[in-house]
């Protein structure tokens, strides 16, 4: 982890100092850390007396960031163009627009916009923009955004941002001998409040009991490529409206698959619709799945990436092995 600089700290000030009103909006399909870091920059905009609707396309799948659902909304407010004007936007946890979702694409598209984000893939061209490959989390850029320009949060506000960084650290079991900083920044929102185990209770805990029937299927679909290197599995339509929505029992998948002996990746894929796929890709520590995820239009982490693509479970899973098969050479 690098610490934010005074020049970025100062550049988002200055942002937020042109606009008295604010759209704040991360990626559809929200995680932790996507919800934790819009809410973080609100806390931010709300000290400085701004403005701010709460933007996200959802759908809020994930059990554990249900909590925070309330708090936004998933239809773009209409803008008069002295509206947009007056109006800035800031994009956390993501970096490309339609990862916003198409709806909040074009309704958004031209707005003056200040881009939060950590990820390896991140794109942001001539956008001002915080981006930092080194954090594990936007949570935790937000968290030293709020530091320094607000000072030490309540408890409410710590748990809010521990919580983020939690979650896309997968409870700090992602960390290495780098992260010492990440732990101190930790340290911190726990001296304000947050409470480690009531965190990880409610990443962990309050799972649909259908989504754990689903979480036996996928296990029994998994199959193993590469010599036992890899493990992929998927889900269809069919199960997805058996089961329901809730859950995501894929997070589950990888965690119990990354601990079978020789497997370094694993590969979920989702039949959303006829024509469209969801990817999920996880790695242990060799194997970079954002330069996979990018193949197919997605991006993400080194050890955890993703994609929306079009195409059928059937043909991706041979392109997605094909890829993996390039990544693995020498592995």
């Amino acid at each position: 982890m690098i610490s934010l600089s005074q020049e970025q700290i100062e550049s988002f000030k200055d942002f937020i100092g042109t606009y008295g009103r604010f759209i704040v909006i991360g990626h559809k399909e929200p995680d932790g850390d996507c919800m934790s870091s819009s809410i973080g920059v609100s806390y931010i905009l709300e000290h400085f007396g701004k403005e701010c609707i709460l933007l996200n396309y959802g759908p809020f799948k994930r059990s554990e960031v249900k909590k925070f659902a309330p708090l936004f909304t998933n239809e773009p407010p209409f803008m008069s163009q002295e509206d947009r004007k007056r109006t800035g936007l800031i994009i956390v946890d993501c970096s490309e627009l339609s990862r916003l979702g198409d709806e909040m694409k074009d309704a958004l598209e031209g707005m003056d916009s200040f881009i939060i984000d950590h990820h390896k893939t991140a794109s942001v061209g001539d956008a001002k923009a915080i981006v930092d490959p080194t954090s594990p989390a936007a949570a935790l850029l937000v968290q030293q955004l709020y530091e320094a320009l607000v000072g030490t949060p309540d408890t409410e506000k710590a748990k809010t941002l521990f919580f983020g960084l939690s979650t896309d650290t997968g409870f700090f079991r992602y960390l290495g001998t780098k992260d010492a900083e990440v732990f101190r920044a930790a340290a911190r929102l726990v001296e304000a409040g947050s409470n480690p185990r009531e965190t990880y209770q409610e990443m962990s805990g309050g799972k649909p009991w259908n989504t754990r029937k689903l979480l036996g299927i996928m296990l029994d679909r998994a199959e193993r490529y590469i010599s036992g290197k890899l493990v992929v599995s998927w889900e269809t339509q069919e199960d997805t409206k058996k089961y329901g929505q809730e859950g995501r029992d894929s997070d589950a998948l990888y965690s119990l698959m990354l601990a079978v002996e020789g497997v370094e990746a694993v590969a979920f894929v989702r039949q959303e619709s006829d024509t469209n796929c969801t990817l999920g890709l996880r790695s242990k520590d060799k194997v970079d799945v954002s330069a996979i995820a990018s193949k197919f239009g997605g991006g993400g982490h080194k050890n955890a990436s993703g994609a929306s693509c079009e195409g059928k479970v059937e043909t991706l899973i041979p392109a997605i092995v094909k890829e993996f098969a390039r990544q693995m050479q020498g592995i």
